[in-house]
């Protein structure tokens, strides 16, 4: 296990701790060069410890523009003060970071999958783990897949994850060429005449829209995201980094679009989310920080199961000035039948 801080008992809130330039003058010494060639497949990413603290909740409730009570005040879990649904997925998308230097990465994050079992509370200490499952090459770039997964302090499951990157390649070349799997595929229409809903109950049906949530990630939200914290340099919190890998301006990370349609599920789902829901995306597009988009779904099935009933909804990230489609996907989770 990696301990987070050699000073302090408990582990900090972030993937890896900053203070330790204090004592490193190079933060990313004896980490592998981030190259498909340098995959060791399965390869073990590591385990780490990581606190939601204050600190944590509040940055990603900054960087997402989401101030829910349930974060910041109480939740319906015993009053509890909860995490973020995806709090904790870029914490997961990274941890490839413990074996590969991070300020080397140009990659493009094409596909992510996370289930959620319960929610993380505050001040708890979640414990991440992940590893490469699988590397594969299609349309001349290395793709590469990670499974890892946070569970608590008692040993319960709070999510897993299931991504897919290319390591390394050039994002201004590959961005906006569609998926390669077009299994499913999401078009983000919906009819002239659909119900827009703002909760996700028994009173559904198929071909209900979701009430969207309407975003613009700026910069500086886009750096805090995206590890500058922690001194990473990347197309995400660089505009020199971006513009060595082909872009015109820093790009907002798929990890951070996924984080809104999970708020846009949370609020339309409610608790139920946090302890049945399931959402996989693809990543279609780069979006710049400060362009305007907005997130939205509609109902595609409402099917009775043991325990409630199970709605599906495909879901996308549309940029508002020209309607492109930058996100696609689908998600579920189970309510009650009542």
């Amino acid at each position: 296990m990696t301990d987070a801080s050699p000073r302090s008992p408990r582990p900090w809130r972030d993937l890896t701790d900053p203070r330790r330039t204090a004592d490193a003058d190079v933060l990313e010494a004896g980490l592998k060069e981030p190259e498909f060639e340098n995959l060791s497949i399965p390869e073990e990413l590591g385990t780490v410890r990581v606190l939601v603290d204050d600190h944590k909740i509040k940055r990603f409730a900054f960087t997402q523009d989401d101030h829910s009570p349930w974060h910041l005040h109480r939740s319906p879990f015993d009053g509890q003060r909860i995490a973020h649904a995806a709090l904790l997925g870029n914490d997961l998308v990274q941890l490839f970071t413990l074996v590969y230097a991070a300020s080397k990465v140009v990659g493009y994050h094409t596909e992510e999958q996370m289930w959620f079992d319960s929610p993380a509370v505050l001040d708890e200490t979640v414990t991440l783990t992940g590893r490469y499952t699988e590397a594969y090459r299609r349309r001349g770039q290395g793709y590469v897949v990670m499974d890892a997964r946070a569970t608590g302090e008692d040993g319960r499951s709070i999510v897993r994850h299931r991504g897919v990157e290319i390591l390394r390649t050039d994002p201004g070349a590959i961005g906006g060429r569609g998926s390669a799997s077009p299994e499913r595929r999401v078009a983000g229409e919906v009819a002239d005449d659909a119900r827009v809903v703002t909760a996700l109950d028994a009173e559904v049906r198929p071909g209900d829209v979701l009430a969207p949530l309407h975003k613009t990630v700026t910069a500086e939200q886009a750096a805090v995201f995206s590890r500058v914290g922690e001194y990473v340099r990347n197309i995400h919190n660089d505009i020199g980094v971006a513009r060595a890998g082909g872009l015109r301006a820093p790009i907002v990370q798929g990890q951070q679009q996924f984080g809104v349609l999970a708020q846009l599920l949370s609020l339309r789902f409610g608790s139920a989310f946090f302890t049945s829901g399931w959402l996989r995306v693809k990543f279609l597009a780069p979006l710049e920080v400060f362009e305007p988009f907005v997130s939205t779904g509609v109902v595609t099935a409402v099917t009775p199961v043991d325990s409630g009933l199970r709605i599906d909804l495909e879901v996308w990230v549309r940029r508002e000035s020209d309607g492109r489609l930058m996100t696609a996907g689908w998600a579920c989770a189970t309510v009650p039948a009542s």
